[in-house]
């Protein structure tokens, strides 16, 4: 397996934290222990402490290495080593950082120099130099923003000569910021040159969005005062303007995603660019920056504050021009604090880099090691290879909407939203959100509500129900979700953020019903270990099952492992192992082992077993040396509820497990229920999980 990565650019402002991203996230779906490692680094040009591309990755992809292990020097040290021609010992300090990292770590991914310190016009034989020394192979990023296709081919073509010159083994090229149209042309260029041959040629298309400040960057660097829209920070600026003309002017020259600098005594322009906010006839400004240090007055101060949604307005001491100076300055950064800036950025790296194919010229051999995040990064890759449609009934709900966010524009599946269609997008509007083209249904508003109502009265009328009753159900979010379900309008539903348990699990018991041949509805949860993942079932349905239920449990534990690519080692779990024990409880267990053995002879099973020789082989050697499941198991069935709840919280807990569940199993299609205290990521999971299990349903797994 390769052991590193260097990432360098042909130039500054090139995108290179968007192609790290990328890369980490490739890199965590095949290996376990990754770390980033900047060997120059410069602080200062952005005025804070830390360096702005480790504190993204190291906080967005959880890194424990601390701070002052991610690089070896700043420019400025670098420069004076350099200059007094200790050339070696620049080398040496380098190369004794990373070793240090090499220790604790698998895969080491290495970010170039930015172009913009004291030694830029060495910098570009500075990072080849650094990646020959390390042994890193190379990715190339080269800025195409605003360049001709040949200008940018000339850069990679002297850039690859150079570095190969140099001794570098340059094993992709990633022309980014391109103008879509020039694409084809770009990559045929390279390929009349010969540069593609032995590496891989990708194109990234321009994000305006990417490499455009946001209010809160622009805020931070100017030291503003913010006066108001202290939730709105995250507006992009695309571009700026000076506002000191008389207003018909300024009305004439507003863009969208304009910042707009003005006098603060100039309450025309003010009160005229917040009511352009509430015109279908101007463009949407990203906010208004105040300069002199002059506040509005209290009049004008009342009547912004009847403005609803207000954008950042921001004051600062200096005036107009020095100000739009220091605007004009900014550099656009991906900021850790940014979720949406970031998930922007793997998406638009995701859609147009071959992930697959890079990722076998980076890592020649995959871990057999499966960690939380490589799971996670996972379930989300097979969720993508063939998108389904879920439902999600609460689409009010604020944790469901920025997970909706991020599937949406991560492209991993496709999302109904049940509810008001005016909350809902009030709810969008008041987060910041952009998911301009999200599916919403109001089910009492629907025109397929009359099917359902009829559907849902012929599927239940033997219980005695009328149509009335059937109307009120299908008024009901989370019946109605089920009925696209049942009817084949979406793929599958993700309840519960908002609602019991019950609320979920009725409506698929009455709709969906379960399968063919099975009468119980059961759950498992996946538990990511440091470096394994185990199935635990039933942990949140059945209260007491007996020998069938429980046998039929551990069948459909078998096939949910299966489906997400887990090879099933069933430990029926209970007080003893073996013969030793005797009692009701224990009997239950070694009749339900019997009866998953009679209908599934081929399945590796050892029951009544204890927790402790189903996962500890030196345990397994002593309690049950012949078994092949003592000491390897990967799906643990329990007795009953209170053990399973327990235990899986205790091994959370305690042993800091990741458990990504509960996943309902038996249904005939899947329906699945979130915990009332679900985080975002607990959301994206279940989704992407749903998603997969539905894939199986039609085959696709």
């Amino acid at each position: 397996m390769a052991k590193n990565l260097f990432i360098t650019s042909t130039e500054a402002r090139s995108g290179k934290s968007v192609i790290c991203l990328g890369i980490m996230e490739l890199l965590f779906r095949n290996i376990d222990r990754v770390a980033f490692f900047r060997p120059l680094i410069n602080p200062h040009m952005t005025g804070k402490k830390k360096d702005n591309d480790i504190n993204l990755i190291t906080s967005h992809y959880h890194l424990e290495t601390p701070y002052e292990k991610t690089f070896a020097f700043t420019t400025i040290e670098a420069g004076n080593l350099i200059a007094r021609g200790k050339d070696d010992e620049f080398l040496e300090g380098v190369f004794t950082k990373y070793k240090t990292l090499e220790e604790t770590h698998d895969f080491i991914l290495c970010e170039g120099t930015d172009y913009g310190g004291s030694i830029s016009a060495f910098e570009f034989d500075i990072n080849a130099e650094i990646a020959k020394n390390l042994g890193c192979p190379v990715l190339l990023v080269a800025n195409a923003h605003q360049k001709s296709v040949g200008e940018t081919v000339r850069s990679i073509e002297i850039s690859i000569e150079s570095l190969m010159d140099k001794g570098c083994n340059v094993i992709a090229t990633i022309a980014n910021r391109i103008h879509p149209e020039d694409r084809e042309k770009i990559l045929e260029r390279l390929a009349s040159k010969g540069l593609g041959a032995g590496q891989l040629l990708y194109t990234i298309p321009d994000n305006r969005a990417l490499g455009s400040p946001t209010m809160g960057e622009i805020a931070g660097i100017l030291d503003a005062d913010v006066l108001y829209g202290h939730d709105q920070m995250n507006r992009h600026v695309y571009s700026f303007g000076i506002a000191a003309m008389q207003l018909k002017n300024v009305l004439e020259r507003i863009e969208h995603g304009a910042l707009i600098i003005t006098p603060g005594d100039r309450a025309d322009i003010i009160v005229a660019c917040l009511s352009a906010l509430t015109s279908v006839s101007l463009p949407n400004i990203a906010g208004i920056l105040l300069t002199g240090g002059l506040k509005p007055e209290e009049p004008v101060r009342r009547l912004i504050e009847g403005f609803p949604n207000l954008p950042p307005i921001l004051i600062v001491p200096e005036d107009t021009f020095p100000t739009a100076k220091k605007v004009a300055d900014v550099h656009a950064v991906i900021s850790p604090d940014d979720p949406r800036k970031i998930m922007r950025a793997l998406g638009l790296f995701e859609k147009n880099i071959d992930v697959h194919e890079l990722g076998d010229t980076i890592i020649e051999t995959r871990t057999t090691i499966v960690t939380p995040k490589m799971f996670e990064y996972g379930l989300l890759e097979r969720a993508k290879a063939h998108r389904q449609h879920i439902v999600l009934p609460e689409g009010d709900e604020e944790r469901i909407l920025r997970a909706v966010e991020i599937l949406l524009h991560r492209e991993i599946v496709d999302i109904t939203l049940l509810g008001r269609h005016k909350k809902i997008q009030e709810k969008i509007l008041r987060q910041g959100l952009r998911m301009d083209d999200v599916h919403i249904i109001d089910p009492q508003d629907s025109d397929i509500l009359d099917d359902y109502i009829t559907t849902y009265f012929e599927l239940r009328k033997h219980k005695g129900i009328n149509m009335e009753f059937a109307r009120d159900m299908m008024c009901d979010v989370s019946f109605f979700g089920t009925m696209m379900v049942y009817k084949g309008h979406a793929d599958g539903m993700v309840s519960g953020a908002a609602h019991t348990t019950q609320a979920t699990v009725r409506p698929a018991f009455e709709i969906i019903k379960t399968k063919k041949g099975g009468a119980v509805v059961s759950s498992v949860f996946f538990m990511c270990l440091a470096d394994r993942v185990l199935v635990y079932g039933d942990c949140a349905i059945n209260p007491d099952p007996n020998a069938e239920r429980l046998a039929e449990i551990a069948m459909s534990a078998v096939q949910t492992a299966k489906t997400f690519g887990i090879d099933p080692r069933v430990a029926m779990l209970s007080y003893s192992t073996g013969e030793s024990g005797q009692g009701v409880d224990v009997d239950k267990v070694r009749s339900a082992t019997r009866i998953t053995r009679e209908k599934c002879p081929d399945l590796i099973i050892e029951g009544p077993i204890q927790y402790d020789a189903a996962v500890d082989p030196e345990v397994a050697k002593t309690k049950a040396p012949d078994s092949q499941v003592a000491g390897r198991a990967t799906i643990f069935i329990f007795p009953d509820l209170n053990a399973g709840n327990n235990t899986y919280k205790a091994v959370q807990r305690s042993a800091g497990a990741v458990a990504i569940g509960p996943v309902l199993q038996g249904l005939n299609k899947p329906v699945n229920d979130l915990s009332r205290g679900c985080t975002v990521t607990d959301i994206i999971n279940t989704v992407a999980i749903t998603a997969i299990q539905a894939q199986a349903e039609k085959g696709l797994v």
